[in-house]
């Protein structure tokens, strides 16, 4: 059989990590593909800077739209990230007729809908496994090894900055911006890292999970995103102190009521093994009606951690040329006929427990008056804990778990125990998930 031709976009870290991989383990892919997969056009925004990659044997252009457009190619690959031009050369890719791979989590949750129209009515496939967790072959292990399974929810940490961060604060008990620093002079962090910080990126990359996980339609206008930002040192060691990590995690939960998409700050319990996932790792906690909770951990981002499920995805795309497209894996794991419109709840109808920090008069009947007020909303307390007077000797701080209960019940409830005038400036509260 003939060579299947490549295109690349893109040649920084993840395009040349890609074709490392694909030249230094073309034997072994050729083994598992059945034919041989060959790299024959690139592009790269300047040709003059110093690549990661091998390009000897490779036509080399400024104009990606050269390669999209070659009729040679069989298969690009779209690995210069964004959503702007690069939208514009996946639907041109396809309209060419070519089958596409891309790592780009905010193309696929911002346009993939679009997207995988235009590819089902062009026969052609879309594969966009390193989207979301870099090395970690989520996307097959949900939309195939799992697809015998009702998918009940899904959590994640999808975001090795943010992890980074959060597991510096607690092993240095470190501040957040001194952390947050070091996170951008080692390269985890971007010079603006409101992505990772705030939890787009993981917004991005939680959308797509769910969509794969219950057949919805991927709309991450509706996920709901917190950063981490507002995490202190205080609360990270109170934690601790609890038997919980602070995690920044994304929820995907399916109840009766509609979809729960979500992004924040989560306690968890020190015993599950997604506690323990620490620095930059990622790691994604998926629980199936028959096989129960399953835990998916590995590089969530990095040249070749990510170029590995690049080429993982061109290998089934080839493996598939020769199937009718109706016989093919939907892109987003059910038939396209059968994506449902389930809604998507709104924060005040999310179900959780919470951590709740509150700085309280050091007198006697302070305590009652709050639990009074979460009494009157149906919130039940799991545990009280009064901690050390502040140094002003007048105030203490109060850490309270509560049981389950509606988001907004507690958001009513926090906003009266803040008006009373024994407690002092805004509740610290962070989300609550035992993940049993």
């Amino acid at each position: 059989m003939k060579p299947i031709k490549v295109g690349v976009l893109g040649l920084g870290t993840v395009g040349g990590g890609t074709v490392n991989v694909l030249k230094r383990n073309a034997l072994e892919i050729a083994r598992r593909a059945g034919r041989d997969i060959v790299i024959t056009h690139a592009s790269a925004k300047d040709l003059s800077r110093q690549r990661i990659c091998d390009t000897q044997g490779i036509n080399l252009t400024e104009d990606p739209f050269a390669v999209v457009n070659n009729p040679e190619i069989d298969i690009v690959l779209e690995l210069i990230g964004g959503y702007g031009l690069a939208k514009d050369l996946v639907l041109q890719a396809i309209a060419n007729g070519k089958h596409v791979v891309t790592a780009n989590k905010a193309l696929i949750a911002l346009h993939g809908n679009e997207i995988f129209e235009a590819a089902t009515a062009k026969g052609v496939m879309v594969a966009f496994e390193a989207a979301v967790a870099g090395g970690i072959p989520i996307i097959k292990a949900i939309r195939e090894g799992l697809s015998g399974n009702q998918i009940e929810w899904l959590a994640g940490i999808i975001n090795g900055t943010g992890n980074f961060i959060l597991t510096e604060m607690r092993d240095k008990g470190r501040d957040f911006a001194d952390v947050l620093a070091e996170a951008q002079a080692l390269g985890y962090a971007e010079a603006d890292p409101t992505f990772d910080v705030e939890g787009i990126d993981a917004g991005h990359k939680l959308t797509i999970l769910a969509s794969i996980a219950f057949g919805i339609p991927l709309q991450f206008d509706k996920v709901y995103t917190e950063g981490i930002t507002q995490i202190t040192r205080i609360d990270v060691e109170f934690a601790e102190e609890l038997g919980y990590r602070i995690k920044h995690l994304g929820i995907a939960r399916k109840r009766p009521e509609g979809i729960e998409l979500r992004v924040h700050p989560t306690l968890i319990p020190e015993r599950r093994l997604i506690a323990n996932v620490d620095g930059v790792k990622n790691a994604v906690l998926v629980y199936g009606d028959a096989v129960g909770p399953t835990l998916y951990y590995g590089s969530g981002a990095g040249a070749e951690p990510t170029a590995s499920a690049v080429v993982a995805d061109v290998i089934d795309v080839v493996r598939a040329l020769t199937s009718d497209p109706e016989n093919r894996v939907p892109h987003l794991a059910f038939q396209a006929s059968s994506i449902q419109e389930l809604p998507v709840l709104a924060q005040e109808q999310f179900v959780t427990a919470y951590y709740l920090r509150l700085t309280a008069e050091d007198k006697p009947g302070v305590l009652a008056e709050v639990t009074k007020i979460l009494a009157a909303h149906n919130i039940s307390i799991e545990a009280i804990i009064q901690k050390e007077p502040h140094s002003d000797k007048s105030t203490l701080p109060v850490i309270m778990l509560t049981q389950k209960t509606l988001e907004q019940e507690m958001n009513a409830a926090i906003i009266e125990i803040e008006a009373l005038p024994t407690i002092s400036g805004q509740i610290s509260r962070i989300r609550l998930e035992t993940l049993g």
